[in-house]
């Protein structure tokens, strides 16, 4: 009986995680281990620093094989980073037969995509958000209908080539085959929304150390996905500026002692923080930190308001926001968002699945778990794809893998 090993890759800016599931046929994906490392060079989700990225991913990746006991030859990557750029677009295509095929699917998709993008950016996602067949809209799933002429409406993800291949690359200086590249905050909606909230309309925002990511669902599809260069590092930035601290413990006392609204906290209570070696340790008061953190986070919100009003999608979004990632674990974050976002807003955790441990319902885990998702369905899809990977140059594979993508929408 053959084991399919699966597995997730989330190369971040802080930290760099495997996580590596089986899946026996008839049987729910079980998750069989996890590697999780410090991410030494990358900066804001793009690689700076070959060298250093290939040793991080080497580390988490061999830390996760001892605790799975198996070996492990391809991966599912996440990829974020200030570079990606997506928008919508449409096509229409002429039924032949009368009867709509998933040839017929494939084309629509294909004319969507038809789009003039630059040369150095290659398309790494189209997602169907509804099919219209003749003038009924709304349809999700247009197989089996008939028309004489179908329309479809996409939502388009694009990535600069080189940055991408750059993370390719380190992957696959490890021995590990990128078998499909996923956009983070998908990845992250696929293991912290419930379909409900996606049909609602619902922000998820996936704040990383490098970047915050945003994904914008309504009716069950992706309407608009963003990718905002602020993350938890500037959190802990900001603090070793002020304070006049190292970083590391910068980031020590925003994950212990880090709030972002200082009218909650006693305004007598203080920290000791050691500042540079052989210095003496001084007293902070705790207001003054979360006056620092709550400075960037309004910012962070405010900047995420102004991405929703400039889309127009105000009105589109009724179930409110979820934050995730591991910068979302702030104190006094969700009611900030909420003040400043003027909507409903809470922290998302991952969906458990496959025995998963409480240590990972965490929401820096989401985007991991979610790339451990989205390539069960790709691989489940196609088990064929890749037979002649070898002589295919990269991008076609590339492309193979995100065909496999669209497909799981349906």
């Amino acid at each position: 009986m053959e084991r399919n090993i699966i597995v997730g890759l989330d190369v971040g800016t802080t930290k760099v995680c495997t996580i590596v599931g089986v899946q026996e046929p008839n049987s729910e994906l079980e998750i069989i281990g996890i590697g999780t490392h410090p991410s030494h060079g990358l900066k804001k989700g793009s690689v700076v620093n070959i060298d250093k990225t290939i040793k991080s991913i080497q580390n988490s990746v061999e830390e996760a094989k001892l605790m799975a006991g198996v070996n492990i030859s391809s991966a599912t990557i996440g990829v974020a980073g200030s570079h990606i750029y997506s928008f919508n677009s449409s096509g229409v295509v002429a039924i032949k037969n009368g009867e709509i095929t998933q040839y017929d699917v494939d084309r629509v998709l294909e004319a969507a995509k038809a789009v003039v993008i630059p040369s150095d950016r290659e398309i790494l996602h189209v997602i169907p958000q509804e099919f219209k067949v003749d003038n009924t809209g709304g349809i999700k799933n247009p197989i089996g209908m008939c028309g004489v002429r179908l329309e479809v409406h996409v939502h388009v993800v694009t990535g600069s080539i080189s940055l991408i291949q750059n993370l390719v690359k380190c992957v696959e200086q490890t021995g590990i085959e990128a078998q499909g590249i996923t956009l983070q905050p998908i990845a992250s909606s696929r293991s912290v929304l419930s379909s409900e909230e996606k049909e609602m309309g619902v922000v998820l925002v996936d704040i990383g150390g490098g970047t915050t990511d945003l994904a914008i669902w309504k009716e069950g599809s992706l309407i608009h996905s963003q990718i905002i260069p602020v993350g938890g590092n500037h959190f802990t930035n900001d603090l070793a500026v002020a304070l006049k601290i190292p970083h590391a413990e910068a980031e020590r006392i925003k994950i212990n002692h880090g709030s972002v609204l200082a009218e909650t906290l006693n305004q007598n209570s203080h920290i000791t923080v050691q500042g540079i070696s052989g210095t003496k340790a001084r007293e902070v008061q705790l207001s003054y930190v979360a006056n620092v953190l709550g400075a960037r986070a309004d910012e962070l919100f405010t900047l995420i308001k102004e991405q929703i009003q400039e889309k127009e999608l105000n009105d589109e979004i009724t179930g409110g926001i979820v934050l995730t990632g591991g910068g979302a674990l702030i104190k006094g974050l969700p009611e900030l968002g909420e003040y400043i976002m003027e909507r409903p807003t809470k922290i998302g955790y991952p969906a458990p699945f496959g025995g998963m441990t409480n240590i990972m319902q965490n929401p820096k885990y989401s985007t991991v778990l979610g790339l451990l998702l989205e390539s069960n369905t790709t691989k489940s899809k196609n088990t064929s794809i890749n037979q002649n990977s070898k002589e295919a140059d990269l991008m076609g594979r590339l492309g193979d893998s995100l065909r496999s993508v669209f497909k799981e929408i349906f």
